[in-house]
């Protein structure tokens, strides 16, 4: 599946600043990616300057449009932990979101299979974790009930994740931007722009902008910093060492193979995750129409690009463990997207950052790194999160 954009919206760069004019507002959000439109479209109000600045020509063009368009549950994150509680949260605000604003979506389920006493172990803990974690109605099944869910999956037990599900991510991120543009009464988009420099300055900073019209300044109250994958370059504009914070991304990237003939499953299939590993596994995900992809694998790199570098058979002899009757020859590249990882290689989870630096000498400054999975789920958490500590700096 390619990237793509809806038709409902026509998505011209707002201007609204010309060579060397310094311009004035309360919030200044960098990147408009999923997460970035969600904050926006919870701070956004007429009596308060609110933009968005986005270096694409279009927003979400990033991790947000290159991702399995899953609604997490909860399972696989430590207890405690900001991924945890914001997936939980974000699982229970998405579905509402998308049932009142009629964005499709699928409550479809989820199978994580174990095809060996040993991966057996590793999904009890899995399920202990996901309950303690406030994932709802998570059963374990035995191969029997396996079967009458998924007749083609082969598999001795599952965790069942009936709140598990799927939507259309580009238009989730069309209503969070429809409702900023709609809250704040104006179009709060600057779209073809790069932050190429942010300072301190009395009780807000000055933001170096460069875009269609040249390169300008803004000054803003509070700057949120929702970059994504350049979410670490952002934050050392400011002044943070992010090697010394610990925030420094690790690109890992995830291809994906697109399945044709009839699709084998209905729901979504994951396998046991692998052990130290960066990544879910490489599961089936049914979409919206009931077309099936698989993957993502996971891999770090050192250069951003969205090829399709994974050979046919590594996904092959992956899938073919739980789903035997898949053919190699009904493997096709689909896409890939890029995660903004913490964790590098061989290291252990890492958390979300969300932040108000404030202790570290930028009041005003919120840094959002190492956004990956769940973080499209989260989002309208993650939003609302933010917005707290924005009404602590505004008043």
């Amino acid at each position: 599946m390619k990237a793509r954009f809806s038709q409902r919206e026509t998505l011209i760069p707002r201007v609204f600043l010309s060579e060397g004019l310094m311009e004035k507002v309360d919030i200044l959000v960098v990147g408009a990616g999923v997460v970035g439109l969600a904050i926006a479209s919870e701070l956004a109000r007429r009596d308060r300057d609110l933009f968005i600045v986005e270096r694409e020509e279009r927003y979400g063009m990033g991790a947000s449009s290159r991702n399995s368009e899953v609604i997490h549950a909860g399972i696989y994150y430590p207890k405690g932990s900001l991924k945890a509680e914001l997936c939980v949260k974000g699982n229970r605000m998405l579905y509402s979101i998308c049932r009142e604003n009629r964005i499709p979506h699928k409550r479809l389920g989820k199978l994580i299979v174990a095809t060996n006493e040993e991966e057996m172990k590793t999904i009890e803990g899995l399920y202990r974790q996901g309950r303690e974690n406030g994932a709802e109605g998570l059963e374990m099944i035995d191969e029997e009930m396996i079967r009458r869910f998924e007749p083609e999956v082969r598999a001795i037990g599952a965790i069942y994740s009936p709140s598990t599900g799927i939507l259309d991510a580009h238009a989730l991120m069309d209503h969070f931007y429809r409702k900023a543009r709609r809250n704040s009464g104006v179009d709060p988009l600057i779209l073809g722009t790069e932050v190429v420099g942010i300072e301190p300055k009395g009780d807000g900073y000055r933001v170096e902008i460069v875009g269609v019209e040249g390169r300008a300044s803004v000054e803003a109250r509070v700057v949120i910093n929702s970059a994504g994958l350049h979410a670490d370059r952002v934050a050392e504009m400011v002044g943070i060492d992010a090697d010394r914070e610990g925030y420094r991304i690790h690109p890992c990237k995830g291809d994906y193979f697109s399945l044709s003939g009839r699709p084998p499953v209905k729901m979504l299939i994951y396998p046991e995750p692998p052990k130290g590993g960066a990544g879910l596994g490489i599961h089936a995900t049914p979409d919206l129409t009931g077309r099936i992809k698989f993957g993502p694998n996971a891999y770090y790199v050192k250069e951003i690009n969205y090829r399709v570098e994974s050979g046919v058979e590594e996904f092959w002899r992956d899938i073919i463990k739980y789903l035997p009757s898949i053919r190699r020859e009904d493997l096709h590249p689909d896409m890939a997207g890029i995660r903004a990882k913490l964790q590098g290689p061989g290291q252990p989870f890492r958390d979300f950052v969300i932040r108000h630096e404030e202790d570290k000498g930028f009041p005003g400054f919120i840094n959002l790194i190492g956004i990956e999975s769940p973080g499209l789920t989260a989002s309208p958490a993650i939003a609302e999160m933010v917005e707290n500590m924005v009404e602590e700096i505004l008043g």
